[in-house]
């Protein structure tokens, strides 16, 4: 049954439209997202066997490349199994509950996402600023608290969302207009009074967003200024050369948040399936182009893979 138990203050599950406006072209558009997801998980897990199977790679730089590719496959898996599902099999319903813990892992992997990135900016200016102190300030120990840290942020500003949205009675009905569980999308379905839901999810986005990014800035304006003090042209080159698999990663997760962001506020009316494919690029892009921008520009990682596919040439 699609009704919602009279005596519960949620329906028992809630329908997901996928694109609207776009319903027809749900099996085209399903080819590229399809091929996405492919390369993020191919891509990400040779990363992840690669940096796991050398031990030359358990560098910090390498260390942290690794938790941003298990973030990616953790949030490009959270919502494409689901939507590929609603483009081919028309399978809209998810659980209310299935609804709120996708919801989680998707916002919370985020968060945890832009805190990596944040850290491997700190990693490059370690490691050209203070070459000399790399290997004793990036120890083993603190890359692991900067994970948990990162985690835990995470964690701590996304679980307030579900018990906030599990009070409200939906009387709007089960449809929400989205290809997976973002939570605006949830609460304009929901009755009442949801301005603290909507205050806090702004809030979280701007404090992760602006924060994060504000401090990236920050270490790349001191590795610039450390860059241009190198005698030689040629190692200026060399050692900048180092950050651009990484502004090739920040670029990618930023750029189509500030893209989306801005459109919601200054395009109101724009068609809402734009919105929502800017969303679905959003989840999709950076897991599918972050281990190609490192396998491509990072020596060391380009040449494992090459001596893994060609094994059997060599």
């Amino acid at each position: 049954m699609l009704l919602s138990n009279v005596t519960s203050t949620h329906p028992a599950i809630f329908l997901l439209m996928g694109i609207p406006g776009l319903e027809h072209l749900h099996v085209w558009i399903s080819i590229p997202f399809c091929s996405a997801y492919t390369l993020a998980v191919l891509g990400n897990c040779t990363l992840l066997f690669i940096i796991q199977a050398d031990a030359a790679l358990h560098e910090p730089m390498y260390l942290f490349l690794a938790m941003l590719a298990t973030i990616d496959l953790v949030l490009s898996s959270t919502t494409l199994p689901k939507m590929l599902a609603i483009f081919w099999f028309k399978d809209r319903e998810i659980n209310f509950y299935a609804c709120l813990v996708q919801m989680f892992f998707l916002h919370s992997f985020s968060i945890m996402e832009s805190a990596v990135l944040l850290a491997m900016a700190f990693d490059r200016y370690v490691a050209i600023c203070k070459p000399l102190h790399y290997t004793t300030v990036l120890t083993r120990t603190l890359i692991t608290k900067i994970g948990i840290a990162a985690m835990t942020r995470a964690v701590t500003l996304m679980t307030p969302l579900p018990f906030l949205l599990r009070r409200f009675h939906y009387c709007r009905g089960p449809m929400i207009a989205h290809c997976y569980c973002e939570h605006m999308a949830v609460v304009r379905l929901a009755c009442g009074d949801t301005r603290f839901n909507n205050i806090y999810g702004i809030a979280v986005a701007i404090f992760i967003v602006v924060l994060d990014l504000l401090f990236v800035i920050l270490s790349y304006i001191f590795i610039l200024q450390a860059v241009l003090q190198l005698a030689s042209q040629e190692a200026r080159y060399k050692a900048f050369g180092t950050c651009v698999s990484h502004i090739g990663a920040i670029l990618a997760f930023y750029t189509p948040v500030v893209i989306s962001s801005v459109m919601h506020r200054v395009a109101r009316r724009t068609a809402p399936h734009v919105h929502i494919l800017f969303a679905n690029f959003y989840l999709l892009f950076p897991p599918m182009i972050n281990p190609i921008i490192y396998g491509v520009k990072t020596k060391q990682i380009r040449e494992r893979v090459l001596r893994l596919f060609l094994r059997k040439d060599v």
